[in-house]
């Protein structure tokens, strides 16, 4: 374990002492379903009924237990569920989207371990995509937030607490290679701010890509900033993401041969995204991004994505959504437009569904 996580451990334990237990379980869960039409794929093209397209369907089990002098332990176990037809998300992880357990304090801050989202995917998602990282205009269909910089295995996250409005995270995901503590090993830094208006956060993310049997490789930076300041009117986004390195630029597609040329991911690049949501009424919102890929390769293989999208809320827990994006890409790039939970297959889909929370 890293030295950094010994810290927290020993705060969290010291604040907390033996008290009557006060736990709470609850059940929560996102059912999205819509239709999907995908144009522009090598295997030509299709129409379906996918599940998650606005927000990953997902079925999960959270909990806490008061400890004593304000710490608390905590749990979360969450499950992705098909909805088009009923079966698990991964057939090989029950718990395929979060796994943690932890302890938390409102001052000392909060410390969980197991497979967890990345601080850069949570900057991402949660600041800096207008569309929330699901629709056809998802950040993650340019952005480099697939595979492990996504959610971490193994990986132990500390939250400080909130002072000012700044708040800041460290992730540390253990390699677990036998003889080599760093292979396969990843840590991931984000200082955030939210006050008023204004949300925005800093992240760094550096992947070791060496394994038991590959030394010497290069690793994986990313360096993400991200931000939207609320005008009521409008609410204005921008992200910003540097990638340099091996598995710095992971793709989202679902395939490497998406228009029938082998596609890689590129290995130097920066990618830039501005967007808005504007409220329609007192239950809609337009959704709107560009993002440009920038590949400073030899190859040079640019993209760049147009999207717009509707959300109108039903009641507190239900809403209707629709939404169109188109990829360009430049020089044999294969980039395709996906949703939240689907890659998608050509360059460019329309989305129609309904999402439940509950």
């Amino acid at each position: 374990m890293k030295p950094f996580a010994a810290i927290p451990i020993v705060m969290l334990l010291a604040a907390s002492g033996a008290a009557t237990a006060q736990s709470n379980i609850t059940i929560y869960g996102i059912a999205d379903a819509g239709i999907v039409s995908e144009r522009g794929g090598a295997a030509g093209n299709v129409t379906k009924v996918s599940s998650g397209v606005a927000s990953a369907s997902r079925l999960g089990f959270k909990g806490s237990e008061e400890l004593g002098a304000g710490v608390s332990a905590l749990f979360v176990l969450e499950a992705g569920i098909s909805i088009d037809t009923g079966a698990l998300a991964s057939s090989g992880q029950a718990f395929n989207r979060q796994s943690f357990v932890g302890l938390a304090s409102k001052d000392a801050g909060s410390l969980t371990v197991g497979r967890q989202y990345t601080l850069t995917y949570n900057a991402l998602g949660q600041v800096g995509d207008p569309f929330g990282s699901g629709l056809s205009g998802s950040a993650k269909n340019l952005f480099p937030v697939a595979g492990a910089n996504l959610r971490a295995n193994n990986s132990i996250i500390y939250t400080t607490p909130v002072k000012n409005g700044f708040s800041a995270g460290l992730l540390y995901s253990l390699g677990e290679t036998a003889g080599d503590s760093e292979a396969g090993s990843q840590y991931n830094v984000s200082i955030n701010y939210a006050k008023g208006p204004v949300n925005a956060r800093l992240a760094h993310n550096h992947r070791n890509n060496d394994s038991a049997t590959l030394t010497g490789t290069d690793s994986g930076r990313n360096t993400l900033f991200v931000a939207n300041v609320d005008f009521k009117v409008v609410k204005v986004f921008f992200a910003y993401s540097n990638d340099k390195g091996l598995n710095s630029a992971p793709l989202n597609n679902a395939t490497p041969l998406p228009y029938g040329k082998v596609f890689r991911p590129s290995l130097r690049g920066d990618d830039t995204l501005v967007g808005v949501t504007i409220p329609v009424g007192p239950a809609g919102t337009i959704m709107t991004s560009y993002i440009r890929k920038n590949d400073k390769t030899a190859l040079n293989q640019d993209a760049a994505q147009y999207a717009v999208g509707y959300v109108h809320a039903l009641s507190k827990r239900t809403s209707a959504y629709t939404s169109y994006g188109m990829i360009d890409n430049r020089n044999g790039a294969g980039y395709t437009v996906g949703n939240n939970a689907e890659a998608g297959s050509g360059d460019r889909a329309f989305n129609i569904g309904l999402r439940h929370t509950f």
